[in-house]
């Protein structure tokens, strides 16, 4: 790692932060029709030694739970008097759907379709707006924690734009088995933020509702990777992540009848064409429809819920250039190494506080 400089003072809202250390900063995004505050709190952690600035940040959709364990775990693990640069990390940007377990705000919009946001626009314009002037513009770098929506989970992976050079080294160095070229959707944070020059990768793990404890320590271990990747942080004892394959296409597979679901498949597991991924019948059994797979490939993300209507997507495939077997052998070892990692937490004694 190249000598550094001495970092700077970080200028947060109202709030400086000097080198080397760590404060909390409270930015009022609204307010209720009860006229108190709502804020959004974040931790800015600035770096003895000069360096990137990285947002870390969860809960864009207020009911995405395991995001918000992942930045509070992170903000144990990191030591300002090593860190260079800075790093900011969100636990909750949407406190609104937060506080009422929702993936929306009051205006039933999703905040991230509503980014770079409006200063005169609806709540969800005017939090877009507040948040990504003030913090995201603050930032060379962005990791965007999110799980699957309500009653879907999520094989942990990372969707990037791979055709910005800087997003992609950060997706390979996160370390997930799994990386999907994604498309820039107009409004999201991705999108908006890349257009301003900033390097985004979302990483997917999960379900929402949830704390999960494998989605966390895989989301740990990736941010951590690309903190050092970044050089942000020291080599450490943190083990290099295996070179991830990339998808070149994914689908969701359909419901095409209404009733009870019953998956023989789980997410990771390789699949072949016309292979039976699920049973849909009524309650009785008298009437069953079987689901099977239009072609190879590896389950990504699924329906939890066993209770479906026709037209509900309940299976998430990836389709890759390389054998499906090779991609689920990758997984396999990706998921023993997320283990071996949480039993080495446990017997430490890390992440209890």
């Amino acid at each position: 790692m190249a000598k550094a400089s001495r970092n700077k003072a970080f200028q947060c809202g109202d709030t400086l932060v000097p080198p080397g250390k760590r404060m909390s900063v409270e930015l009022e995004v609204a307010r209720l029709y009860t006229h108190a505050n709502l804020s959004v709190t974040l931790e800015v952690v600035n770096g003895r030694l000069a360096g990137p600035v990285l947002l870390v940040d969860a809960a864009i959709h207020g009911d995405e739970l395991n995001g918000v364990e992942i930045v509070r775990q992170l903000l144990t693990k990191i030591d300002p008097m090593k860190l260079r640069g800075t790093l900011i990390a969100v636990p909750v940007v949407n406190v609104f759907g937060f506080i009422h377990k929702s993936r929306y705000l009051p205006d039933r919009r999703d905040l991230n379709r509503c980014f770079p946001g409006s200063a005169r626009g609806s709540i969800a314009g005017r939090i877009a707006h507040y948040f990504f002037n003030n913090i995201v513009m603050l930032c060379t770098h962005v990791i965007d924690l999110h799980t699957a929506a309500i009653h879907r989970t999520n094989l942990p992976q990372i969707r990037a734009n791979l055709s910005h050079p800087v997003s992609a080294n950060m997706a390979m160095a996160f370390g997930t088995p799994v990386v999907i070229d994604a498309s820039l959707r107009d409004g999201s944070l991705r999108s908006e933020a890349e257009k301003a020059g900033i390097a985004v990768i979302t990483y997917e793990a999960g379900e929402a509702l949830r704390f999960e404890p494998f989605a966390i320590t895989a989301g740990i271990r990736g941010i951590q990777r690309v903190m050092r990747h970044l050089g942000m942080t020291a080599q450490g004892k943190l083990t290099r992540a295996k070179p991830p394959v990339v998808a070149r296409a994914t689908r969701w597979i359909r419901a095409d009848f209404d009733g009870i679901l019953r998956s023989h498949v789980t997410l990771g597991q390789r699949v072949e064409k016309d292979q039976t991924l699920a049973i849909i019948s009524d309650p009785l059994g008298s009437d069953e429809v079987a689901i099977k797979a239009l072609q190879g490939g590896i389950i990504i993300g699924q329906q939890t819920l066993p209770l479906v209507n026709e037209g509900d997507a309940i299976y998430h495939l990836a389709y890759f250039e390389e054998p499906d077997s090779f991609v689920e052998e990758k997984v396999e070892s990706y998921l023993d190494d997320v283990l071996d990692d949480m039993d080495n937490e446990i017997k430490s004694g890390i992440g209890k506080a």
